[in-house]
């Protein structure tokens, strides 16, 4: 059995209802887990990963198992990458690979057939179509675990789902998760023998949240948000809307109103996806307007208000909205922004105050913090630490001015301080990351046959189109507008 390590989580203790689950993990039950957002079950169900003994005892080790043996689906990119993190902090040695769209499949099958993973974390989609390829083994598999599983339904993945679940043909164990109470379980499943391990009436949560509605009196919100917001200062603030369009436009408008703000919907391109969630972690952003999607599965802690800027459709909505704040022993707010022709949903639990805003409002904050993106990632041998000793050794940073740093397969980002920023971009021109080509080499790319020239960026701002041009003088014009405006 392979062992795990919460200290590498900086968990010092499993809380009632991971304890829960890890004693039920030892017998030889399946699960339904239904618990509430935040309340920790994504490492409730990893410690299953030891306790069902699905995994060998020397994971990662060359010439034992080398097929696939744990089989985690979840609905979206960012809970795949999230849930494959905490499985390689939480157990030493072991090989996890995430899977989603967004980028080829044939690269995800290279690197898998060159990892050999334990475990496999993947969007159901892109599972199916790797498994009808035959892109990597299933006759190991003992364990499948399908976290938010009423949302994947939602989501239109039953006839995934049901395709993947014919082809495990030697699964022992099922482990379902919701955090909204869903009674019925899907048949292709096929899970009997289940154990129903139901935390969501938990009156410690609604204690630690509170609840408000706001009144607009316009029907147009856009003037109380950003007044709530002012009142709320360096606080970090989840703004919820119903479509994409909206969350640029409100995001748009914040960002005139000089908020820093950080815009994340289900239409962005990947990597614009993770630049605006790693915005908002490493507090360069202290507000992130989103549609849902950012409701269930982001790794985000110490989010301190939650605002429905578009009202819930019903009460599974709500739930993962107010679920982002108020996490683990934490306190949050929920506030409803109500509009004059709307009403107030009848299927809120709980109380809820009426909020009233001041007259004099301070200023929108400015942020200490801004991000740098660094075009090198896992692919080209970068983690962490280079990045760091190059920021502080090339880009004269001293500890106390560099903040989050994350490294992703082909890109990195590293959280500095806004005022050091544009100095550490003028020392490190023409310099080097542990052996990469410096940034103001042009590369020949060959695509589809024909030549073409790109810049290859080491450390920079985004793509052309994102400096920023003063219209007079272009006096700005090489300086990446995510220094002036993030």
């Amino acid at each position: 059995m392979v062992e795990y390590n919460l200290s590498r989580l900086g968990i010092d203790a499993l809380n009632p209802m991971q304890e829960v689950v890890l004693q039920e993990c030892r017998k030889n039950h399946n699960l339904v887990l239904l618990s509430p957002t935040g309340s920790g079950k994504t490492l409730a169900y990893m410690l299953a990963i030891a306790e069902c003994g699905t995994v060998v005892e020397s994971a990662g080790v060359p010439g034992k198992v080398n097929n696939p043996q744990v089989l985690i689906l979840v609905p979206s990119r960012e809970l795949a990458i999230q849930t494959c993190e905490v499985a390689c902090k939480l157990y030493q040695g072991l090989r996890c690979y995430a899977c989603y769209g967004g980028r080829p499949a044939m690269d995800e099958h290279r690197a898998m057939r060159e990892m050999h993973p334990d475990v496999i974390v993947g969007t159901p989609g892109r599972i199916s179509d790797h498994i009808g390829k035959g892109n990597f083994s299933t006759d190991d598999i003992g364990l499948l675990i399908i976290d938010e599983f009423d949302k994947s339904l939602e989501l239109g993945f039953q006839d995934q789902m049901n395709e993947i679940v014919t082809m495990l043909p030697n699964v022992r164990r099922r482990i379902l998760l919701s955090a909204t109470d869903n009674p019925d379980i899907p048949h292709f499943v096929g899970a009997d023998n289940v154990r129903r391990l139901d935390f969501l009436s938990s009156d410690d949560y609604d204690s630690r949240i509170r609840q408000w509605i706001l009144r607009s009196p316009q029907k147009d919100k856009l003037q109380i948000l950003s007044d709530l917001l002012r009142c709320h200062g360096e606080e970090t603030s989840m703004v919820f809307l119903g479509f994409r369009d909206a969350v640029a436009r409100v995001a748009d408008y914040l960002d005139r109103m000089g908020f820093t703000v950080s815009a994340f919907h289900g239409g962005m391109e990947q990597k614009d996806r993770e630049k605006a969630l790693f915005r908002f972690q490493s507090g360069a952003a202290n507000i992130l307007v989103c549609t849902d999607l950012a409701g269930r599965g982001l790794d985000i802690t110490d989010v301190d208000n939650v605002i429905h800027y578009h009202l819930p459709a019903n009460i599974e909505t709500l739930i993962h909205r107010n679920g982002r704040t108020a996490r683990w022993d934490r306190v949050g707010q929920s506030f409803l922004l109500v509009g004059p022709t709307e009403h107030v949903p009848e299927f809120l639990p709980g109380e809820y105050e009426t909020a009233e805003l001041p007259r004099n409002l301070p200023a929108p904050p400015v942020s200490r913090w801004t991000v740098l993106y660094i075009g090198r990632g896992k692919k080209d041998k970068i983690n962490k630490v280079d990045i760091v000793g190059f920021l502080a050794k090339v880009g004269g940073l001293e500890r106390g001015q560099m903040g989050m740093v994350k490294v992703f397969p082909s890109w990195s980002f590293a959280a500095v301080e806004r005022k050091a920023a544009r100095s550490v971009i003028n020392k490190v021109k023409g310099q080097k990351i542990k052996g990469s080509e410096d940034y103001n080499r042009t590369d020949k790319i060959t695509k589809n046959g024909n030549d073409r020239r790109q810049e290859n960026h080491i450390l920079h701002g985004w793509r052309k189109q994102d400096y920023y041009a003063e219209p007079k003088t272009g006096i700005e014009k090489y300086i990446p507008k995510f220094l002036l405006r993030s």
